[in-house]
């Protein structure tokens, strides 16, 4: 399963059959199943092969309408998946259409979220005409009768599943396809460090490998201490990729006649919020004494003394701008909401990892609550070429 994998979130109140769906997709026990409201706590993922569709991850959620102290914790879990997922299934029975109902519209809504809903357990109970009537009044979304039971309602359930996802979910944007042309000599500087995988290379070197040859690019692959030697060979490459962190020693050598870039920076144009980060970089000329800067990373991992998000950038930052900077380090895709620091205030900066290990959809709506309350943006490859000088040689293949 690579980032790009399709994922289906499964809302509704306790005791609907959110949880009988997800065994039923996946065609086996992956959800508690019970008759006792609120079996299901946090969201619970599975991932699952469905015909028609494809690779997909399933997401079985807490009910919208728990009750007490820690239900309201499930609950607000319920909800920030939502931002998540590239589509909905609203799970409804007995008729019941309410206020939880339009608070996860609403909730759908506001993060684009396309969904239909599924009145389940027909068996038990038909949807009534007049239900029909209350949810058209507040929603276009396809409106599904279905029973767990009944084979050729799973096959309706897919086939109305297919109308509804994004586009996008299932493209496959390529990294470099419309830099390049087949047959050009892409270069890839890849150091080799102590935060380095043993024996292998890291995730966005290996897509943009994959990405070169799909292109039809003769690809070559040097670390940072060998490019001098390679360039001596006098073979000239359509186009230069570096690791942000070597941009210092790179661009000396690179000529300028060379488009340059860094894999952090295909990524944030992939799927970060390029134009967000394209403003928001140059605001780290802006840093003043005292503020605090939040360093956002999609995935966890253990840190070391060569760590690029909480040892390199914080170093350089403070460095660059001669200020005396906090830092504030989120991993994974943990809420921050509101989006203010640990001293009250809002954050000065808030400057994102590439996001290899996520959908471009988590990584927008991640970045939504900050672009909103108008707090700068940036991610870690564009903040180093800004800092070594070459922000504008490193974009500009990009804003041409």
């Amino acid at each position: 399963m690579t980032n790009s994998t399709l994922h289906i979130g499964i809302f509704g109140r306790r005791n609907s059959g959110k949880s009988t769906l997800i065994n039923l997709l996946t065609g086996q026990e992956t959800a508690i199943v019970s008759d006792k409201p609120g079996t299901t706590t946090d969201p619970v993922k599975k991932s699952v092969e469905i015909l028609g569709i494809g690779a997909a991850v399933l997401i079985d959620t807490a009910g919208i309408d728990d009750v007490g102290e820690l239900g309201k914790k499930r609950i607000a879990k319920s909800l920030q998946t939502i931002k998540n997922v590239d589509c909905a299934i609203l799970i409804i029975t007995g008729n019941q259409f309410g206020q939880y109902e339009l608070d996860l519209i609403r909730q759908f809504e506001k993060f684009n979220t396309p969904f239909l809903i599924l009145h389940n357990k027909k068996d038990i109970t038909q949807i009534a005409s007049r239900t029909k009537t209350v949810i058209k009044r507040h929603t276009n979304a396809k409106v599904l009768d279905f029973s767990a039971k009944n084979p050729k309602d799973t096959n309706r359930l897919i086939n109305a599943l297919k109308k509804i996802i994004p586009e996008s979910a299932n493209k496959k944007p390529s990294l470099i396809g419309d830099l390049v042309k087949p047959k050009d000599i892409v270069l890839l500087i890849t150091p080799i460090d102590s935060e380095a995988p043993e024996g292998r290379l890291i995730l966005p070197q290996n897509q943009t490998i994959r990405d070169a040859l799909d292109n039809g690019c003769i690809t070559i692959v040097v670390k940072d201490t060998e490019l001098e030697d390679f360039l001596e060979l006098g073979i000239k490459p359509a186009l230069a990729i570096t690791d942000s962190q070597a941009f210092g020693s790179v661009v000396e050598l690179i000529p300028e006649s060379v488009p340059l870039t860094s894999f952090s920076i295909l990524f944030a144009r992939l799927k970060g919020d390029f134009e967000a980060y394209l403003q928001g970089t140059p605001r780290i000329s802006e840093l003043k004494d005292g503020d605090n800067i939040l360093v956002l990373e999609s995935c966890t991992h253990q840190t070391s003394c060569d760590d690029i998000g909480r040892v390199k950038i914080p170093n350089l930052l403070q460095k660059f701008t001669g200020k005396k900077l906090s830092f504030t380090f989120v991993s994974g895709l943990s809420e921050i909401s509101p989006p203010k620091s640990p001293q009250g205030g809002t954050y000065a900066l808030a400057i994102q990892c590439g996001g290899c290990m996520v959908t471009r959809k988590q990584l927008t709506n991640r970045l939504k609550q900050f672009t909103e309350n108008e707090v700068p943006v940036t991610n870690y490859g564009m903040a180093l070429a800004y800092m070594n000088g070459i922000f504008e040689r490193a974009t500009q293949m990009f804003t041409t």
